[in-house]
């Protein structure tokens, strides 16, 4: 082989693989919902994910806001309707404010503060085959939009901005919510 078709093969080679980095890097992952979570993370097996999540004070915070005590605290504030308001929904809204083309059809702000609040938009990490390859560590979760939330996660809401915050102790409240899957 000669020097040159050797040298413009690696090449294409090199930009290949900046191609594929570059397009995991600037796919535009997109919110699903969290009904779409429920079908693989529902059982025992899975850790039960959805089940702890639907009886969370997440998939409430939508419906909190039209509580008689929000409307009191957003009344204080100025607000006349919490379920309308920036100031509210950017915290129990999952990707409120967000490009409308962020959203699947499948998607509902009824959810609260969804699956997709903590861990991404799970449009390209949905499958089962990627969730496996995850698994398996055969895959990066950043590669497909799936975030490990932290405690910085957690402080984008639970902080002295909101109006009921209290303190956030982070160990105490990720306990709370903690879905692990199961080692086999």
């Amino acid at each position: 082989m000669s020097r040159k078709v050797l040298s413009l093969l690696l090449v294409v080679v090199v930009i290949g693989f900046f191609v594929v980095q570059n397009y995991a890097q600037d796919k535009e992952f997109k919110y699903i919902g969290s009904a779409k979570c429920k079908m693989c993370h529902s059982s025992k097996k899975s850790g039960e994910a959805y089940k702890i999540w639907e009886s969370s004070a997440h998939s409430k915070a939508y419906q909190t806001l039209a509580s008689d005590e929000s409307k009191a605290i957003a009344a204080k504030m100025g607000i006349e309707d919490p379920q309308k308001s920036d100031k509210c929904l950017t915290c129990h809204v999952t990707g409120f404010g967000k490009p409308a083309s962020m959203f699947e059809a499948s998607f509902s702000q009824d959810e609260g503060v969804g699956c997709e609040a903590c861990h991404g938009p799970g449009s390209e990490y949905k499958s089962m085959k990627v969730m496996k390859d995850l698994y398996a560590g055969t895959a990066k979760a950043a590669d497909y939009g799936l975030v490990m939330p932290t405690e910085e996660t957690c402080k984008t809401c639970h902080n002295e901005k909101s109006p009921t915050f209290k303190g956030f102790d982070f160990a105490k409240y990720s306990e709370m919510i903690a879905h692990p899957v199961p080692k086999e």
